[in-house]
């Protein structure tokens, strides 16, 4: 038992750590790549559809191969879900080029208290005080590292709100249609990344020529940028399929407390590596915010804790009088077996 409850926590640690290892190389892959310092590679929705391209691809190998097995999910529950994930994409896109990034850094706070809301309208679940509190440090803690100036108009308010609603919504789907359908997180990924790869990559570059007023046809290609973008897919596939795998075993809301770690780890490699200014309210708000991760796991732990003592004991152990009724009814199937066998000689 305790055996388990190890290889549990190390597998858990290690969807944790991929997850924001990958998640955190592809920012800055990406930054390399679309700043105007770096390649100018300002086609995000587009670079998505590739990422979605080569994780259908190795989706498709590992099936083809044996490594992994294709199970049924519904085209419609595909498509909608696909739907839902694009919406997620190119609102959140939409809403950094509308909003002040003081705006857009609070829009994505707002996912945390978003998800516990619609987790409780889809699913009736409930969180403790604890939780709720941790949420609380956690959102605090990030804001005050994060936001700065906060400016709002009215196209891009409704941008906001389509792609936390939309993300909050595929982050659900994604547990929930796990359990649904008792699907892995690659096999379901491997299942929805050929239909987003196929939409990205025919309605991105519009929605890219919206964004930036330029079709990806007039960029001029090197083979740096092909180098940064061939890297920024290679994470995107480890990046999408930790996702899947930490909301599979944890809960969206989970996946949204931990993983402003990845903001924290943003700051500071932006401050080791391109210079980025750290200030003093950005430290204190990254010390708030990692305190807020440790409460709310030790929350959840103690969540975890309290209803397995509230399940009734399990019996591991028989009573004289079951042993007896056990044989005596083991000595008459014996009994009954000789008189069949005499029967039919």
């Amino acid at each position: 038992m305790e055996d388990e409850k190890k290889k549990t926590v190390v597998s858990d640690v290690g969807a944790w750590a991929m997850n924001v290892v990958s998640s955190v190389g592809i920012i800055m892959a990406n930054k390399q790549l679309m700043s105007a310092n770096g390649y100018a590679f300002t086609f995000a929705t587009t670079l998505t559809g590739f990422h979605f391209a080569v994780t259908a691809l190795v989706g498709l190998v590992s099936n083809a191969t044996g490594l992994s097995a294709s199970k049924h999910v519904p085209m419609w529950e595909l498509l909608w879900f696909s739907i839902v994930a694009n919406m997620s994409i190119t609102g959140m896109n939409l809403s950094l080029m509308l909003n002040s990034v003081g705006f857009y850094q609070i829009s994505k706070l707002s996912m945390i208290p978003v998800v516990c809301v619609m987790e409780w309208i889809l699913h009736n679940k409930h969180y403790s005080r604890e939780v709720k509190m941790a949420v609380i440090v956690v959102v605090i803690g990030v804001g005050v590292c994060t936001v700065t100036d906060v400016k709002v108009n009215a196209k891009g308010f409704i941008c906001a709100c389509v792609a936390v609603l939309s993300t909050s919504l595929q982050q659900i789907s994604i547990g929930s249609l796990q359990k649904k359908y008792s699907i892995g997180s690659f096999e379901l990924l491997s299942k929805t990344a050929p239909i987003q790869a196929l939409s990205l990559l025919v309605l991105g570059p519009f929605v890219d020529y919206y964004l930036s007023g330029k079709f990806i046809t007039t960029y001029k290609m090197s083979s740096g940028a092909i180098l940064f973008i061939l890297l920024s897919c290679c994470l995107a596939v480890f990046c999408n399929m930790s996702q899947y795998l930490c909301i599979g075993r944890f809960s969206a809301v989970s996946f949204q407390v931990l993983g402003h770690m990845k903001t924290v780890c943003v700051l500071t490699l932006g401050w080791l590596l391109f210079d980025s200014e750290l200030t003093f309210k950005n430290i204190m708000g990254m010390t708030i915010a990692v305190v807020g991760m440790v409460i709310y796991s030790w929350a959840v732990e103690v969540g975890k804790n309290s209803s397995t003592k509230n399940l009734p004991p399990m019996k591991h152990s028989l009573t004289e009088e079951e042993i007896k009724l056990l044989k005596a009814g083991v000595e008459d199937i014996s009994v009954k077996d000789v008189e069949l066998g005499q029967s039919k000689g």
